[in-house]
Order: C-alpha cells, then sequence, then structure tokens
C-alpha cells in the first residue's frame, strides 16, 4: 500500500520558503535561496535530551530534488520505526543514496542556464551517457571510488584521449556536486587517479584543418561565383571574413549594420565568449545584401525556413568542386599566412581579425581596442585579392 501525506509533487516544486509539513513527522524545509531539502522529526523511544525530556531530533533525508516525495515518505517511515523501537537513526539508520546517472541527469538540469548553447549542454550529458552510465551509472554515487572511475576511462584513454579527459572532467564534476549535497564523502576519486598516475601519459596529437594555399584562392573563388547554392554564398562570405563557420550560419540580419558596414557577432556565439565585430566589405554585403529578399530571419537560411544552413553544406559543396581535404574552417589559416606573407600586417591586427584572444592578462587589460579600422583596411585588401580573378570565359 502505497504511503500518502499533505504534500504532492506540485506542491514539493512550488512551495515557498518555510517548513511544509507532510505529515508522520516529515517536513519540507524551503530556505530562502529556493533549495528544497526533507527533514523527519522522531522521538526516540526511553531515551532523554540533557535537560531530562524525550529524545526529540530533527534528521535530514536529503535534497528534494534528487529524493522524490514518495522515497521521503519511506525514509521517514524507517526512521520512525527505529525510534519507537529506542534506537537512534543517528547511528542506525540505512542511508540510500542516490544513483551515479540520477545525480549527473540533476547536475545538467541545474547547469543550462550556464551552458555556452544547448549544443554544448548536449554534449555535457551525452559524453556521460555514452561512456559512464551504461557501467557506473545504476551504482550509488556514494559508492563510487576509483576502480568505478578507471572501469570508465582505463578503455577510452589513449585510443580517445581528447574524449577521456573530459569524461573525466565531467564525472569530477558529478562526484563534487554529490559531495556538496551530502552523499559522498573523502577525495575526489577522479584527483586522486589523476595525482597517483594510475594512467599512462598521452601525448596529444595537434588537429590541423587542412588550409588551401592563398596563391589558389582567387581562382577557387572565381568558381564559387558561378554558382547559385546558399552553400556557395556562404562559403564566400567565409572565406572573405575568415570567420568560423558556425558563427557564419548562426548569423543573424539583426547582428548586420550595412550603413556602419559592420557585422556584431554576441559573446553567446564566439568560442572566446566576447563580443567580435567583423568589418564588412563591398565584395561581402555585394553576397549578402541580395539574400534580405528572403525575409528570413538567417542571412543564409537552410532547407527549413527561419532555420539556418546545415554545417555540413559547405563542406559538401568543397568536395563537389574537387578541394579534397581542404576544409572550410581552413580558410581561416589562409586568411592569416597571406596576412603575414603579403599583407605583412602587425601580428596584433591579424590575430584580431580572427577574434584569437592576444598577449597576456595584463597586456589585454591596457590593449582595449579590437583594432577596427586597422582590421577594415585589411579585409578590404583580403577582399580585392580574393575576388581579383574570373573565370575566363569561352572562346
Amino acid at each position: 500500500m502505497a504511503l500518502s501525506g499533505k504534500l504532492t509533487k506540485k506542491l514539493v516544486e512550488n512551495l515557498g520558503p518555510g517548513r511544509h509539513g507532510d505529515g508522520n513527522g516529515l517536513y519540507l524545509v524551503v530556505d530562502p535561496s529556493g533549495a528544497r531539502r526533507w527533514i523527519v522529526r522522531v522521538v526516540v523511544k526511553g531515551q532523554k535530551n540533557r535537560k531530562g525530556g524525550p529524545l526529540r531530533t530533527d534528521f535530514g533525508l536529503g535534497s528534494a530534488e534528487l529524493v522524490p516525495l514518495h522515497q521521503a515518505r519511506e525514509r521517514a517511515l524507517e526512521y520512525r520505526r527505529m525510534a519507537k523501537q529506542g534506537v537512534n537513526p543517528r547511528f542506525n539508520a540505512r542511508k540510500e543514496a542516490p544513483t551515479f546517472e540520477e545525480v549527473a541527469q540533476q547536475v545538467h538540469i541545474e547547469r543550462m542556464p550556464t551552458w555556452k548553447n544547448a549544443k554544448h549542454g548536449q554534449q555535457w550529458i551525452n559524453t556521460l551517457r555514452v561512456y559512464a552510465f551504461p557501467k557506473i551509472g545504476r551504482i550509488p554515487i556514494d559508492l563510487i571510488g576509483q576502480p568505478e572511475v578507471m572501469m570508465c576511462l582505463g578503455p577510452i584513454w589513449t585510443e580517445k584521449h581528447e574524449t577521456a579527459t573530459r569524461l573525466a572532467q565531467r564525472i569530477k564534476i558529478v562526484l563534487d556536486v554529490a559531495r556538496s549535497k551530502g552523499f559522498r564523502t573523502g577525495e575526489n576519486p577522479v584527483t586522486a587517479i589523476k595525482e597517483s598516475l594510475a594512467l599512462p601519459r598521452v601525448k596529444a596529437k595537434p588537429k590541423h584543418h587542412v588550409a588551401m594555399r592563398w596563391q589558389d584562392v582567387p581562382s577557387f573563388f572565381a568558381g564559387l561565383r558561378e554558382r547559385n547554392a546558399m552553400a556557395a554564398k556562404a562559403l564566400m562570405f567565409t572565406c572573405l571574413s575568415a570567420a568560423r563557420t558556425g558563427e557564419v550560419l548562426g548569423m543573424r540580419w539583426a547582428e548586420v549594420d550595412t550603413e556602419s558596414q559592420l557585422w556584431v557577432c554576441p559573446a553567446e556565439r564566439m568560442k572566446g565568449g566576447e563580443e567580435h565585430r567583423v568589418p564588412l566589405t563591398d565584395e561581402m554585403l555585394s553576397i549578402i545584401e541580395p539574400l534580405r529578399a528572403m525575409r528570413s530571419e538567417y542571412v543564409f537560411e537552410g532547407q527549413k525556413r527561419h532555420r539556418p544552413l546545415s554545417n555540413m553544406a559547405m563542406l559538401m559543396l568543397l568536395r563537389r568542386m574537387g578541394a579534397e581535404g581542404v576544409t572550410v574552417h581552413g580558410f581561416r589559416s589562409t586568411f592569416r599566412d597571406w596576412a603575414a606573407e603579403v599583407a605583412n600586417v602587425p601580428r596584433e591586427v591579424a590575430e584580431k581579425s580572427l577574434a584569437h584572444t592576444v598577449g597576456s592578462d595584463v597586456e589585454r587589460a591596457y590593449a582595449r581596442s579590437d583594432l577596427l579600422e586597422k582590421r577594415r583596411a585589411l579585409m578590404r585588401d583580403w577582399s580585392q585579392y580574393v575576388a581579383s580573378s574570373r573565370v575566363q570565359e569561352p572562346e
């Protein structure tokens, strides 16, 4: 028979600050901060407090975010039974900790507002879902030690080292949160594994995006001019702006100021988390201005209305044009090589054009300018160079 009381799931989620009784000694305590936790008040039979009165004590049953109402009632009943028998629950209660997966899912939900974007948040939980949940997901969070963590990290540590390091970081966060909620004690096993060098050192292999030679860009760009597909327009703009693929595909008309010839990419869409101003050249504007007629939210609309172009569209176009091995991201390197070898601009100007962080924290504190006008001149020269060639008409 199911246990019942005055509270409901909806009330547990919505009641304001204070102590709210469910009956039979069970209370939901809502702190001013909004944190919700369970306590049970019991009187231990035959035991006296310091003043000689009945020993009445409150016991915490865990966070209401992790311990559902029905489970809180079951635990409260267990405490009351022990107290009725004269057994002090403080020393004899069976503590039921949530599983690793339960805590991880809750951490994911709690941190949703802090994710840089929805994709990042999904990647965070997906890493755990693929590599951790199948092995330790159902294990109570307080029973996870170094052997359990090694079960997750060991098989992929060398083969998928980058993924493994991210997995280790995410497992560590889940275990740290569990400790802060009172479900664990002692050192974090991820930290212990790292400090003991239990896993072999792996030298990370840098991944380089294959770039087109800057000498070949004008003829390639001329070929792009002959194509009317949206992917071609986006790739032309990407090449000229030296922006990242995601920044271009997520570009909205609200970010474009034609009069000032500026595209302002907001901080939440930038890899570095800072707003980036991109000077728009006449060549760039000639690509995007005709697209206004589509009346879409996005500059480069995909197959679905008011949705951006697929992130594979430009890469597939490169393949169709025979640019094997070259990546869209590689055009940033192409631009950087040209800026150094041909334009001969100061390093700071070229790096700022790529939205790279330049200098130490102290240097950046004194150099607050984004060098917009110098970058505008550089991008104008780059546009003129890239668009300098035309496809030869057949005789």
